[in-house]
């Protein structure tokens, strides 16, 4: 994704750039596009973005796959890497949290 066209694109990239001002730019594109897919797309932007930025963290940037594949079920993987995924989020100067819930 190179610039936002739509005004929804624009809205995500606006919100999602406030919310971790230090996000690199691989996985701001990434949590952009997630955010923008179309089982998404009826939330508001600020919904599809904690949704997608909390998937994106948690299969990019922790063991939570790697747990999955050792017969962990989600909500275990899940509890297992919410402390990761709020490290990696704070890195980003994001004030947004993950918990170990099952609305992760």
């Amino acid at each position: 994704m190179t610039k936002p066209g739509t005004s929804r694109q624009k809205e995500l990239a606006r919100r999602l750039r406030a919310l971790c001002p230090q996000m690199p730019l691989a996985d701001f594109i990434a949590v952009t596009e997630a955010a923008t897919a179309g089982h998404l797309r009826h939330l508001p932007p600020s919904i599809a973005l904690e949704q997608a930025l909390s998937a994106h963290v948690r299969h990019a940037h922790t063991e939570y796959d790697a747990l999955l594949a050792d017969g962990y079920d989600r909500d275990s993987a899940r509890h297992f890497v919410v402390d990761e995924m709020n490290l990696v989020l704070a890195h980003w100067g994001s004030h947004f949290r993950v918990n170990a819930g099952p609305e992760l």
